[in-house]
């Protein structure tokens, strides 16, 4: 790979001060000996590196077609047309053409032919009069070559159609045969033919064709011209490409391509003066577009615009899909849950290192130095050196950061950006949006994907960030341990307590011998303080000696072939709609990214080790400053789920947000849906279970033992809303059923205990997930939220997969025989086993998640349990104990049993069985929890925290 055109000296450190500017300023340049070899010898299509190679083929003079592999032609139709006089009726010819395993057609009258042979005709005479040695071949070649064209006029057997067919067809395949004829301009031009006509992974062929295109049609602010009057405009001529879910046109000169249209509900092609104001003009229309370009004839227009929409017609995108989304269910795709991010980060590790083309990842936060497998002896799987290793081996990586408001988040993508740009020219990382020119001021990009290849993508709630690594132990210590740590809850079985490793302050780049799991910054308690100086990444957050770490629940998923497709086709919508909204992105060091076609999608050239066959449907939550379109199938699929569950629904999620209130406040309509099904179940005298595990307390810094900050205390009064308190509540909504609501739902959350040098700990378990799951039988996980943020669409942009299984294993259900999804049955067993401490006990059965025996004995009882005992030992916050701030502050002041007597606190720990505590449905409740309106959280909308 040659050396980019501008490399300034490599950055010593990741400060600050090393970021302020991009070290690469131009892309890299040149292709390899190997990957021409790979051009020239490509028998079955050309590879899709060509699509990051456009100027590098030009400059190389690889041919447009693949060497030796015959074209052929057949021209087997003619249609009459008539001329500008009106008095002479023309032949237009159907040309046929085939070249490997492409077909095409191409329409040309006789005219077209001619011009052919005076252009070949031409280059050939210039050829014998420039007597160089490298044109010696060319020169053997054209002998061959006919120096006149006969006339189709003045022989009885060329007056016969189909014999002046048959001629053109020898005469054209002739042509063909000659190696210097095919590759000529002239030649690839009169068959249509470019330097993406052949990427095998593009799909068919398509059409294209020179056209002249005219500027502006953009359908966002700031980028149309003002005025509408053909002065305004800018027509330039372009080669238009069209494939089967997308066009696009370039600049046939530089090879680079300067515009792509993908194909969606909205996509039209529209034919005449009154839709483009020109000649011979066709607009074609999708969300974010009204590209008008213009032909040179009227037959021409209306080929054009015929063979779009046959192209168009074959796409899923055209049409509105289930849940109002833009994909539609995929069968038999190959897919795989996590749950916590230790599997995910391994499997991840190990898809990026197989990727050979493409890398998307979009993320809230990405922390560069994350390591995704632990502990890190070395560097080799932290993300950065992951990354910059495959940009090396000439992978494109793409990353997409979410800018945030930096005075009212230290997530610091900025560090992130330069970090991993800094390294090779080959990784490129977009940040969005600029929020005052685009007047996005509250709403991010939530989600977290990444594809590889567009043929395995990965889609849930796990950042590559920070504090996102953790697995089934939950450990809150992390001292660099020389015993086994402690075994389930924290103190039970005896070891002795984590000592301080000597290597307490380890050097990034020499991890040997290292066992810490959490390094640096990875090592949280965000809620006691939140991140920051992420430009130090090996330094210490917290005092890892005094103050134990928070755990990370979350979960997340892998999908193959047409839904990896799809999670790729989102990202690279959202990377053009960002290349062209800012002006930043707008050089050749950005290039647009292009589709692949689904035809080629179940070609995996690997797999992620475990996955299963289910039906995958992939969603989103998008509107038009994120994506340039509107969307939120992912609260639509909820509700479905939710209407549609016959036993049981069991949510995880980060916030609980929920309850329609008159248009007043909350919009979405989950808690609705919950509150109808339950009431449902009740009128038919049938058993139904809902079970909700969220976090105990929102996920920002703030001393709880103080009221928690104004932050805390706005998102929890909207929880309690959704929950329990005010007519609009699902409890208070389930008046029907009086006091049996218990019977039909059960509000959590997760806590664990351990020992941390000498002294008792508990620290909540950040419950960061995003999923439901149904009946055993299908599941979502993604980065939605319930709230409105994450659901309506219109505010923060998400992801997810809604999975159902195909499959049935023989399971149970009510104490019925029942026929579950084996990949939603293990799913649900993973996550009750784990909960409720069936995992260390085996005397506790999960099989029959809705038996009474389960709900009540096996799911709240522990859980009422646990939360006694950690109210005893600890005096834990929230507690059902504290009605108002005067409670809570007599309540923190009390002693607790763990210092008074660590022995007897220890024989109390050993009852708790599982991490389940019933959410504290009484806390602070005589209290107004929103925010004080004189105070900035006050003064904020409410949709801020809604």
């Amino acid at each position: 790979m040659a050396s980019p055109d501008v490399i300034e000296p490599a950055a010593q450190s990741s400060t600050a001060q090393n970021l302020a500017r991009r070290r690469f300023s131009h892309d890299v340049h040149g292709i390899s000996a190997d990957e021409i070899d790979g051009l020239m010898s490509s028998s079955d299509g050309r590879p899709f590196l060509v699509v990051h190679h456009l100027p590098d083929i030009k400059d190389e003079a690889i041919p447009f077609l693949m060497p030796g592999i015959p074209i052929t032609c057949r021209v087997d139709n003619t249609e009459k047309y008539t001329t500008r006089s009106k008095v002479h009726v023309g032949t237009l010819y159907t040309v046929q053409l085939t070249h490997g395993c492409f077909h095409w057609v191409v329409k040309r009258k006789y005219k077209h032919f001619q011009e052919l042979h005076r252009d070949l005709y031409k280059h050939k005479m210039i050829l014998h009069l420039i007597p160089l040695g490298r044109f010696a071949k060319d020169r053997q070649q054209l002998r061959a070559m006919s120096e006149e064209m006969p006339s189709l006029h003045g022989t009885e057997r060329t007056r016969r159609t189909s014999s002046k067919m048959k001629y053109l067809e020898e005469y054209l395949n002739g042509l063909l045969e000659n190696t210097f004829c095919r590759n000529d301009h002239s030649m690839l031009e009169f068959l249509s033919v470019g330097a993406l006509s052949f990427v095998t992974d593009l799909g068919p062929k398509g059409l294209e064709g020179p056209i002249f295109k005219r500027s502006g049609g953009h359908r966002i602010q700031g980028l149309n011209c003002i005025g509408h009057h053909q002065l305004c405009f800018r027509w330039s001529r372009r080669w238009l490409v069209v494939k089967d879910s997308f066009l696009l046109y370039m600049d046939r000169d530089n090879g680079s391509i300067n515009f792509v249209l993908l194909f969606d509900p909205e996509f039209k092609v529209k034919v005449g003066r009154a839709h483009t104001d020109t000649t011979y003009g066709v607009c074609i229309e999708n969300f974010t577009r009204s590209l008008v370009i213009k032909c040179s004839s009227y037959r021409q227009t209306h080929w054009w615009s015929h063979e779009i929409n046959r192209l168009a017609d074959t796409s899923d995108f055209l049409k509105v899909q289930r849940f109002q989304g833009f994909a539609p269910p995929r069968e038999n795709t190959l897919t795989k849950w996590y749950v916590n991010g230790s599997g995910y980060f391994a499997d991840l590790a190990d898809a990026l290192e197989q990727a050979k083309e493409e890398i998307f990842i979009t993320d809230w936060w990405l922390s560069p130095e994350v390591f995704l497998k632990r502990p890190a002896t070395d560097n080799y799987w932290r993300l950065d050196e992951i990354l910059k290793r495959k940009a090396e081996q000439g992978v494109k990586v793409c990353v997409m950061l979410y800018k945030e408001m930096e005075m009212a988040l230290g997530i610091n993508s900025e560090h992130s950006k330069r970090t991993l740009m800094n390294m090779h020219p080959n990784i490129k990382v977009m940040r969005h949006p600029d929020h005052v020119s685009s007047v996005v001021l509250m709403w991010a990009h939530h989600e977290k994907t990444v594809a590889i290849d567009q043929t395995v993508a990965f889609v849930g709630g796990i950042d590559l960030a920070f504090g996102r690594w953790d697995d089934s132990q939950y450990q809150l210590t992390d001292l660099g341990l020389r015993e086994t740590a402690n075994s389930d809850n924290g103190v039970s079985g005896g070891p002795k307590p984590a000592e301080p490793d000597k290597q307490a302050e380890q050097d990034p780049d020499d991890l040997t011998g290292n066992t810490k799991l959490w390094l640096g910054k990875d090592y949280s308690n965000f809620i006691k303080k939140d991140w920051v100086q992420l430009d130090r990444p090996f330094e210490d957050n917290i005092d890892r000696t005094q103050v134990p770490r928070m755990p990370w629940r979350d979960f997340s998923a892998a999908v193959h072939g047409r839904a990896a497709r799809d999670v790729a086709r989102h990202f690279i919508q959202r990377w053009n709609f960002s290349k062209i909204f800012k002006n930043k992105y707008k050089d050749e060091f950005y290039p647009y990214l292009l589709p692949k076609s689904h035809c080629t999608a179940d070609s995996l050239s690997f797999t992620v080790p475990g996955s299963s066959k289910a039906k995958v449907q992939v969603l989103r939550s998008a509107d038009r400053w994120s994506t340039g379109t509107n969307e939120n199938s992912i609260l639509n699929a909820y509700i479905h789920t939710i209407e549609n569950s016959e036993h049981y629904i069991y949510i995880e999620n980060q916030f609980f947000i929920s309850c329609v209130d008159d248009g007043k406040t909350v919009y979405n309509g989950i808690g609705d849906a919950i509150v109808n099904r339950i009431l449902r179940a009740h009128r038919e005298q049938k058993k139904y279970r809902v079970f909700v595990v969220v976090p105990l307390l929102p996920g920002f810094e703030g001393d709880i033992n103080l009221g928690g900050g104004n932050a805390i205390q706005a998102i929890l009064h909207f929880t309690y809303r959704t929950m329990c308190r005010g007519e609009h509540s699902i409890l208070s909504r389930l008046k029907e059923v009086e006091d049996l609501w218990t019977e039909y739902i059960t509000l959590c959350g997760l806590r664990k205990h351990s020992q941390l040098c000498q002294s008792l700990v508990t620290e909540l378990i950040y419950v960061h997930s995003k999923t439901i799951i149904a009946d055993d039988r299908c599941y979502i996980i993604g980065s939605a939220n319930i709230n409105d943020r994450s659901m309506l669409g219109n505010r923060d942009s998400e992801m997810a997969v809604f999975v159902e299984d195909e499959d049935r294993v023989l399971s149970v259900m009510g104490g019925q025989e029942y026929q579950a999804g084996p990949l939603t049955l293990a799913l649900r067993k993973e996550c009750f086993r784990v909960l409720v401490g069936a995992s260390s006990d085996p005397s506790v059965n999960v099989d029959d998640p809705i038996s009474d025996e389960f709900f009540f004995l096996g799911w709240n009882a522990p859980a009422k349990l646990n939360a006694t005992i950690y109210d005893k030992v600890f005096k834990c916050l929230p507690d059902n104990a504290v009605h108002n701030m005067r409670q809570l502050k007599e309540y923190a002041s009390e002693e607790r049993l763990c210092d008074t007597d660590p022995e007897q606190a220890r024989e109390e720990l050993k009852a708790v069985r599982g991490l389940l505590v019933h959410f504290p449905l009484k806390f602070l409740c005589e209290e107004n929890l929103l925010p004080p309106l004189n105070t900035k959280e006050g003064m904020a909308p409410v949709g801020l925290w809604t």
